[in-house]
């Protein structure tokens, strides 16, 4: 189960059934050696079969890679299983007809099962130990950011001009389509060029200084992508996004032979739907008490998936099932022409839903830009309580470094005499100085955050003292959505193609679908994908947040085109909304900040792992013999990065991974937001700091360290 790259080859043509058969074979890269697809094309050519494409042999090898991206077949409590067939194998023997035991008989087969059971602990602690390495959380690996230019000052812009990395990053940009490959950074039109994607992987040495102007960190992000196998992705950071995530939108691979999901087994409808339940019922505690769970799927496992929805979020929360036409013309399957696709709709608790609504973004009426109801009050959102001022109907706003005064990240503390000194100020200058008050004095926050609104501001309107932003229309949802912007593959796969300038993918969801659904809940949070697929969530919400709206997105992928397909798309998008055939049309983009990471992943954990028959058998519960205690007590696991001696401890963390960023996994860990990173200390949200460079730790400092990730490196106690 180690993820490889693969390398096939032609071998044969045979005959079985009167079909023709194409075997591939199929081999672990090595040396460099990979697929040459258009030889293998000609050799099937030449061996006599003429009519398959090559599209339809790349598409096989894409299914059969599948088998190392899907959830691994682990039973979850493989003693009581194994009891419960030995068990029911005994009952089947004992009571057949003919069998007439006698007294000695009876007497061996207790012996049996005795021993029989002592086997089955033995056997069982293996696969306990692999559910143990599968539910621990991940190290994080490989963090980057991505952040458009216009968030980053002209002191750094003037560093990156002559950083060695600039001459990566342009290449990268012209490869995008974005620019010519004779563009030159220096002469750049800052108007035009305002919205370039600057990744910080070519530019390593400056990026705590990048990501340190913006503020706090995690509250200043627009989005995070994770490369991982999702149920890890989801199990790694569940503290850390407990109960912030206003909608889950999923588009699972369907269990169907076109859209195929592979599996060692012979289980494939049963694994299909434990891989589906297991997701759910950890991406549950995400949600919001008023958050939307929804799902996309098609007719053959709509029954099914509808009852395993039930059963997660209750029956009572289930709000309804909307069909989409995705296909007016029709596909003709199993008897009957399909034109639909359904969205299954849970609430978290429906008794915290008033009314749903739809947004309708055309002929909108302006919207209040002051927050009420839900999370609306200053302590709840502190860094989104400030004045704005206005004088002859003219808005503006305070300076950054009187906005950095109103709130004490640090103590946690509001200054508000400060707040009057603004006032006082302001009122002398002839300003009307705006407060998100409520009509009874409380304080509230505005529904953005201070950046946004001073790059907003000229779009905005003030009228009787209150403060419009451009807004929308609602109406209830339907259950049937027949809009062209939902079917037509203008805003799909058509779509993709001109953004990328190709793709693999063959039916990716409009993304004016999935901005519908989103709509539906709360403007700001997050926003779950951990099917994120060509990345279309991502785009949804950006889309959305260029109307006005708050919501942050994280997307969860594990296949390759993560790489290929969606960290190119969310780039491209950041710097313009208009491409063909992968390059860009127009330079109207969006200010954009992300962050990316690779999670460490099963697998690795076990090839990784020490597992030593020479170690000494540690017998931790005296209750209990050594052949009912294995080993695994007493191994390694992942500690042998500390190295102990008599007077102090060593880490060396680069020994498990070169690349993990401690920061971001105790940011998980630890379930904190992270408010600034620094080469030697992460600071958290709510004020606390950790170290995190061995080095320069004391020994008491060294044991702390190892306590907060002793979940990573030390499972199964």
């Amino acid at each position: 189960n180690e993820r490889k790259d693969l390398a096939f080859t032609y071998d044969k043509i045979s005959n079985k059934d009167g079909k023709k058969i194409i075997l591939i074979n199929a081999q672990y890269s090595e040396r460099g050696n990979k697929t040459k697809l258009e030889d293998i094309y000609k050799a099937i050519k030449k061996d006599g079969i003429a009519n398959i494409s090559e599209e339809v042999i790349e598409k096989a090898f894409r299914v059969f890679n599948k088998q190392s991206e899907v959830d691994f077949f682990i039973n979850k409590d493989a003693k009581g299983f194994l009891k419960e067939q030995f068990d029911l194998w005994m009952y089947q023997y004992m009571f057949k007809e003919e069998n007439n035991f006698s007294q000695l008989r009876i007497k061996q087969m207790q012996a049996i099962k005795d021993w029989a059971y002592k086997i089955i602990d033995f056997i069982g602690q293996f696969e306990d130990e692999l559910v143990k390495v599968w539910n621990k959380p991940k190290f994080v690996r490989g963090t980057n950011y991505v952040i458009t230019i216009d968030k980053i000052s002209d002191i750094l812009i003037k560093k990156i001009e002559k950083h060695a990395g600039l001459k990566n990053q342009i290449a990268e940009w012209n490869e995008l389509g974005m620019i010519e490959a004779s563009f030159d950074f220096k002469k750049r039109d800052e108007e035009k060029h305002k919205h370039l994607p600057l990744d910080t992987k070519y530019f390593k040495d400056l990026e705590l200084e990048i990501i340190g102007e913006q503020g706090n960190l995690d509250e200043s992000l627009d989005g995070l992508l994770i490369h991982s196998e999702n149920y890890q992705a989801l199990n790694t950071i569940k503290e850390k996004y407990r109960g912030q995530v206003n909608c889950i939108y999923i588009d699972p691979p369907y269990n169907t032979n076109s859209s195929p999901i592979i599996y060692v087994n012979n289980y494939k409808d049963s694994s299909w739907n434990t891989l589906i339940q297991n997701r759910l019922d950890l991406s549950k505690g995400f949600l919001t008490e008023d958050g939307l769970n929804v799902i996309a799927i098609d007719d053959v496992e709509l029954r099914y998936l509808t009852t395993i929805a039930d059963s997660v979020f209750d029956k009572d929360n289930y709000i309804s099932t909307i069909a989409t036409e995705c296909n007016p013309q029709g596909r003709v399957s199993n008897k009957v022409s399909q034109t639909s696709e359904y969205h299954i709709i849970h609430s978290n608790d429906i008794t915290k839903i008033d009314k749903i609504f739809v947004k309708k973004y055309k002929d909108s009426k302006p919207v209040p830009l002051k927050r009420t109801g839900t999370n609306s009050r200053r302590e709840q959102r502190p860094n989104r309580y400030y004045p704005i001022l206005e004088k002859n109907g003219s808005l503006k706003m305070i300076s950054l470094e009187e906005f950095n005064k109103i709130y004490d990240n640090k103590f946690k503390k509001f200054n508000d005499s400060f707040v009057d000194e603004i006032i006082i100020k302001y009122e002398k200058l002839g300003f009307n100085v705006v407060l998100p008050m409520s009509d009874n004095g409380e304080k509230l926050v505005w529904q953005r955050v201070y950046d946004r609104v001073s790059k907003e501001l000229n779009t905005y309107t003030i009228r009787d003292n209150t403060i419009y932003t451009p807004g929308f229309e609602e109406e209830i949802p339907k259950t049937l959505w027949k809009d062209p912007l939902f079917s037509n593959p203008e805003y799909g796969s058509e779509y993709l193609k001109h953004v990328l300038g190709h793709s693999n993918f063959e039916t990716p969801k409009s993304f004016h679908t999935v901005k519908q659904f989103i709509s539906m809940t709360t403007e700001s949070n997050y926003v779950l994908d951990y099917f994120g697929g060509s990345g279309t969530t991502a785009q949804a919400v950006m889309e959305l947040n260029k109307l006005g709206n708050t919501y942050k997105y994280i997307v969860v992928e594990m296949g390759e085109h993560f790489y290929s397909v969606i960290l190119p798309r969310l780039k491209k998008l950041s710097y313009s909304s208009k491409w063909k055939d992968g390059k860009s049309q127009e330079e109207k983009g969006v200010s954009h900040f992300f962050k990316y990471y690779s999670l460490e992943q099963y697998e690795e954990t076990l090839a990784r792992a020490k597992y030593s028959k020479d170690n000494n058998l540690t017998i931790w519960d005296g209750n209990k013999s050594p052949f009912a205690q294995y080993v695994f007590n007493s191994d390694q696991k992942l500690t042998d990065f500390i190295k102990v001696s008599d007077k102090n401890i060593n880490i060396n963390l680069t020994d498990i991974y070169p690349d993990i960023d401690i920061a971001e996994t105790l940011s998980n860990i630890t379930g904190k937001h992270i408010a600034k990173k620094n080469v030697d200390t992460v600071e958290f949200m709510d004020g606390t700091v950790e170290k995190i460079n061995t080095e320069k730790m004391t020994l008491e400092e060294k044991m702390h360290f190892i306590s907060l990730i002793k979940p990573l490196i030390w499972w199964g106690e």
